[in-house]
Protein backbone atom coordinates (compact mmCIF):
# COMPACT_ATOMS: atom_id res chain seq x y z
CA UNK A 1 0.00 0.00 0.00
CA UNK A 2 1.36 3.61 -1.06
CA UNK A 3 2.63 5.98 1.60
CA UNK A 4 1.97 9.71 1.49
CA UNK A 5 4.00 12.03 3.19
CA UNK A 6 2.74 15.17 4.03
CA UNK A 7 5.00 18.36 4.76
CA UNK A 8 4.16 19.86 7.97
CA UNK A 9 1.30 22.82 7.12
CA UNK A 10 0.56 25.22 10.48
CA UNK A 11 -2.66 24.47 10.55
CA UNK A 12 -3.86 21.10 9.36
CA UNK A 13 -0.66 18.51 10.28
CA UNK A 14 2.00 21.13 12.30
CA UNK A 15 4.09 17.88 12.98
CA UNK A 16 3.86 16.79 9.21
CA UNK A 17 2.91 13.02 8.83
CA UNK A 18 3.16 9.29 6.65
CA UNK A 19 -0.38 7.91 6.27
CA UNK A 20 -1.30 4.32 4.16
CA UNK A 21 -3.50 4.82 1.06
CA UNK A 22 -4.63 2.39 -0.83
CA UNK A 23 -4.03 2.83 -4.87
CA UNK A 24 -7.41 4.10 -6.48
CA UNK A 25 -7.83 6.64 -3.50
CA UNK A 26 -8.30 10.13 -3.97
CA UNK A 27 -5.46 12.03 -2.18
CA UNK A 28 -8.19 14.16 -0.25
CA UNK A 29 -10.01 10.96 0.57
CA UNK A 30 -6.46 9.52 2.21
CA UNK A 31 -6.14 12.77 3.86
CA UNK A 32 -9.68 13.01 5.62
CA UNK A 33 -9.60 9.63 6.58
CA UNK A 34 -6.71 10.09 8.25
CA UNK A 35 -7.77 12.62 9.90
CA UNK A 36 -6.28 15.72 7.97
CA UNK A 37 -9.04 18.20 7.86
CA UNK A 38 -8.17 19.41 4.20
CA UNK A 39 -10.23 22.21 2.79
CA UNK A 40 -12.30 20.82 0.20
CA UNK A 41 -15.34 23.25 -0.30
CA UNK A 42 -16.84 22.24 -3.57
CA UNK A 43 -17.12 18.48 -1.61
CA UNK A 44 -14.65 17.13 -4.12
CA UNK A 45 -16.77 17.63 -7.10
CA UNK A 46 -13.57 19.36 -9.22
CA UNK A 47 -15.48 22.76 -8.64
CA UNK A 48 -12.96 25.11 -6.70
CA UNK A 49 -9.28 25.05 -5.57
CA UNK A 50 -9.30 24.79 -1.84
CA UNK A 51 -7.91 21.01 -1.97
CA UNK A 52 -4.83 21.87 -3.80
CA UNK A 53 -1.62 20.30 -2.81
CA UNK A 54 1.93 20.14 -3.97
CA UNK A 55 3.18 16.73 -5.27
CA UNK A 56 7.14 16.89 -4.43
CA UNK A 57 7.20 12.86 -4.95
CA UNK A 58 5.75 10.95 -6.72
CA UNK A 59 3.87 13.13 -9.37
CA UNK A 60 4.52 10.64 -12.31
CA UNK A 61 2.66 7.97 -10.47
CA UNK A 62 -0.88 9.59 -10.10
CA UNK A 63 -3.48 9.71 -12.69
CA UNK A 64 -3.33 12.08 -15.40
CA UNK A 65 -4.86 16.07 -14.91
CA UNK A 66 -7.99 16.20 -17.02
CA UNK A 67 -8.84 19.49 -18.28
CA UNK A 68 -11.05 20.96 -16.22
CA UNK A 69 -8.46 20.32 -13.71
CA UNK A 70 -6.11 22.10 -15.30
CA UNK A 71 -8.76 24.98 -15.65
CA UNK A 72 -9.19 25.38 -12.09
CA UNK A 73 -5.63 24.94 -10.60
CA UNK A 74 -4.98 28.26 -13.18
CA UNK A 75 -6.87 29.93 -10.16
CA UNK A 76 -4.82 28.30 -6.93
CA UNK A 77 -2.83 30.49 -5.00
CA UNK A 78 0.91 29.04 -5.24
CA UNK A 79 0.47 27.42 -8.05
CA UNK A 80 3.68 24.88 -9.61
CA UNK A 81 4.33 23.09 -11.85
CA UNK A 82 3.71 19.75 -9.94
CA UNK A 83 0.19 21.30 -8.24
CA UNK A 84 -2.75 19.19 -8.25
CA UNK A 85 -6.51 19.10 -6.90
CA UNK A 86 -6.37 16.48 -4.41
CA UNK A 87 -10.00 15.75 -5.19
CA UNK A 88 -8.99 14.46 -8.86
CA UNK A 89 -5.29 12.81 -7.85
CA UNK A 90 -5.82 9.24 -7.45
CA UNK A 91 -3.10 7.30 -5.83
CA UNK A 92 -1.17 4.89 -7.88
CA UNK A 93 1.49 2.40 -6.71
CA UNK A 94 4.35 4.74 -5.45
CA UNK A 95 4.87 6.43 -2.70
CA UNK A 96 4.16 10.16 -2.71
CA UNK A 97 5.04 13.42 -0.92
CA UNK A 98 2.21 16.13 -0.19
CA UNK A 99 2.56 19.77 0.59
CA UNK A 100 -0.38 21.47 1.45
CA UNK A 101 0.05 25.15 0.31
CA UNK A 102 -0.29 27.86 2.91
CA UNK A 103 -3.30 29.55 1.53
CA UNK A 104 -6.32 28.63 -0.17
CA UNK A 105 -8.89 31.22 -2.28
CA UNK A 106 -11.88 30.40 0.02
CA UNK A 107 -14.01 33.19 0.42
CA UNK A 108 -16.44 31.80 2.60
CA UNK A 109 -13.41 30.77 5.18
CA UNK A 110 -12.21 34.71 4.73
CA UNK A 111 -15.01 36.32 6.60
CA UNK A 112 -16.03 38.10 3.80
Amino acid sequence: MPVIKILPHAEFCPQGTEINAPAGTSICEALLENHIAIEHACDMSCACTTCHVIVREGYASLNAAEEEEEDLLDRAWGLEPQSRLSCQAIVGAQNLTVEIPKYTINHARENH
